[in-house]
């Protein structure tokens, strides 16, 4: 089973390395998409939080304080849903269909990370880690 969690965890993370490397490789897009939603600091919010999902991703691939790393995960994914896709404001709905499926795409993936988080702070043995849970 411990191979299989560590296989999940890779899985799991693979969405949030991705969008880490597009922070961290197309800023000026993402921050102009930023800049549109209205969020202050653009430019920095992409970087903070390119640098953010990365080191959440690493950490809990790696088992470094999985459930402290699955935690942190959550706050950004509903930031980002809420903030992000904010689907009940588009007009358009080819627009608003599409940002309802990537709205409940990141609730989904906050309620995975809660699971994650539960999971790792009730096993004070998990396995393939190299730092057990914080909490």
């Amino acid at each position: 089973m411990d191979v299989i969690a560590l296989i999940g965890r890779i899985l799991f993370t693979a969405i949030f390395l991705g969008s880490a490397v597009g922070h961290l490789t197309a800023t000026d897009a993402m921050a102009r998409y930023a800049q549109a939603k209205k969020l202050p600091q653009p430019r920095l919010a992409v970087q903070v939080s390119g640098v953010y999902i990365l080191v959440a991703s690493v950490m809990l691939i790696l088992g470094i304080w999985p459930d402290l790393a699955a935690l942190a995960l959550v706050p950004f994914l509903l930031m980002t849903a809420f903030i992000f896709h904010d689907f009940w404001t588009a007009t358009d709905p080819g627009a608003r269909q599409q940002e309802q499926t990537q709205f409940l795409k990141d609730v989904s993936l906050a309620g995975g990370a809660l699971a994650l988080f539960a999971m790792y702070a009730a096993d004070p043995h998990p396995g393939l880690n190299l730092v057990g849970p914080l909490f």
